[in-house]
């Protein structure tokens, strides 16, 4: 745990900060499991535009499946609403919207500009303002606090006061709850950043770092993940070359994995709005300062493009089978969210397999239990089947949900079934191919 000394100046901050109010804004995968957190102390609003989102938390139902509905049912201090006006009344505001990108991988501030407006309308003097979202350096303070002066009439750092916490929630992953995951924390002037840190150090036990400055703060997170998208990049690049070797890249990084400090990372589709989206973030403000980042987007370009590399192997192992005769030959892909155990469907990578073998002419079916069928038909036209069926010319195991251990991938190996391993977790002898 790390552990900051507090200034004798915050002091009085500790007087007062149990009594405070706070507004979450947004309560999707991040600000929900941080609303009962905070809850655990305070007093809390949790704020969302989608009613239906509200309608749902009320009843003790999380459509992300991150919280038990034991967790919301039992939480005395957290209320829930889609109407603004009901936060009126918070001292300290932490958004925590999406922030995506566009179709040219643009940063798209919508979301996170129109929570700033919100906000800015009920803002009062001495309110802090603390931004989770992730961002590009200097996004907080040059895109937001206009925002936020612009709708409250407020000055910054004299009327209100503003800090950065990046999220670090991992979805789907129930080992690590938010509370155990240390917190970088920041503020807007020193006397803030402290304060801030303060708060978050009380709901935290694994402990928090504050940061310099909210640039710091901003630039911290940024590389989180691009750090992890071009380390999966070059196990993606192997991959590929090692398919045209002839080569089991899954061997070869067992094999490469006995020197005592080679990286355990492994080859994979990189979607979701963490990884796959959050690299084109830092390189957008690079090249605004003049600089073209050469190995943020060319690992960016080798992860975009593994869901095709995918579906070309299936089609090339069908053709091989069937003489090249693959018409309507029958393909079930496992899995359709971004990452495993996981329902959020947002920027996966499932999508470009799927599209890939569609043009190819096969009949596609995809099977996920854990994902919201109605969302995935509204936004990606694709109607989930219920149960595969007992016959596929080929499977393709695109996620590695724990419920997919369950499925006999023997008896449809044994019956016919070319089966393609994405994930690396099957037997040996079980599949035809694998990453």
């Amino acid at each position: 745990m790390i552990v900051i000394s507090l200034k004798l100046t915050i002091l009085p901050y500790f007087a007062t900060m149990f009594n405070q109010q706070i507004g979450i804004i947004g309560l999707g995968y991040v600000g929900l499991p941080l609303a009962l957190a905070f809850a655990e102390k305070y007093r809390v609003i949790g704020y969302d535009i989608n009613w239906q989102r509200i309608a749902d938390l009320n009843k003790g139902i999380d459509s992300t499946h991150e919280v038990e509905a034991s967790a919301i049912n039992q939480s005395p201090n957290l209320a829930f609403t889609y109407e603004l006006s009901q936060l009126k009344h918070c001292t300290i505001f932490i958004e925590t919207v999406p922030t995506p990108v566009d179709k040219n991988f643009q940063p798209d501030l919508s979301f996170l500009l129109k929570a700033s407006q919100q906000i800015g309308s009920i803002l009062k003097k001495g309110d802090t303002v603390i931004y989770e979202s992730t961002v590009y350096p200097g996004c907080t303070e040059e895109e937001c606090v206009p925002e936020l002066e612009k709708s409250s009439g407020l000055v910054f750092n004299q009327d209100f006061f503003v800090g950065y916490s990046p999220e670090r929630i991992n979805p789907g992953d129930k080992t690590r709850p938010i509370t155990s995951i240390l917190k970088i924390t920041s503020g807007s002037n020193v006397i803030v950043a402290e304060q801030i840190n303060a708060l978050y150090a009380s709901v935290i036990t694994a402990g928090t770092y504050l940061a310099p400055s909210i640039k710091v703060a901003e630039a911290a997170k940024a590389i989180e993940n691009a750090q992890r998208d071009v380390n999966i990049s070059f196990m993606n690049e192997l991959a590929v070359i090692f398919d045209r070797l002839n080569i089991d890249t899954q061997e070869v990084l067992n094999a490469a994995a006995t020197k005592w400090n080679f990286l355990p990372f492994k080859p994979g589709l990189v979607g979701g709005h963490c990884i796959g989206v959050d690299p084109h973030y830092l390189a957008y403000k690079a090249i605004q300062v003049g600089y073209t980042p050469q190995v943020i987007l060319s690992g960016r370009q080798v992860n975009e493009r593994m869901g095709l590399f995918v579906a070309e192997k299936i089609i090339a192992l069908l053709a091989k089978k069937y003489a090249g005769n693959i018409q309507y030959k029958k393909v079930l892909i496992l899995g359709f969210a971004f990452k495993e155990n996981c329902a959020d469907t947002r920027n996966t990578k499932v999508i470009d397999i799927y599209k890939t073998l569609l043009e190819a002419g096969l009949e596609v079916s995809v099977y996920d239990s854990l994902v919201d069928k109605a969302k995935v038909q509204a936004e990606y036209q694709i109607q989930l089947i219920d149960q595969p069926a007992a016959h596929y010319d080929a499977i393709i195991l695109a996620l590695a949900h724990e419920v997919f251990q369950q499925i006999k991938f023997a008896d449809y190996k044994s019956a016919g079934a070319l089966i393609y391993d994405a994930k690396g977790v099957l037997e040996d002898g079980l599949y035809d191919g694998r990453l």
